[in-house]
């Protein structure tokens, strides 16, 4: 298991009512919304290696065939 720290954050009610609203929607504990908005906010930043992301294993990559703006095979006509 991931070793994880303790920290204690001092946060406006209404930005902590906003975070609640926002984990609730996204079924997440209010602890694990706040982790997954530093997270982004940190990788989008360019603050975090990119093989730190968790969702980056979950992702399948593209096929190594055709570049990405290239449309799908079409299939066979018949004649």
């Amino acid at each position: 298991m991931t070793k994880r720290d303790s920290y204690l954050l001092r946060i406006k009610p209404e930005m902590l009512e906003a975070l609640r609203r926002w984990a609730d929607d996204e079924f997440r504990s209010l602890n694990g919304q706040i982790e997954f908005a530093l997270h982004k906010a940190l990788e989008q930043s360019g603050r975090l290696p990119r093989a730190s992301s968790p969702l980056e294993s979950q992702v399948p990559e593209p096929s190594m065939g055709k570049g990405a703006d290239s449309q799908p095979d079409e299939p066979p006509k018949a004649t």
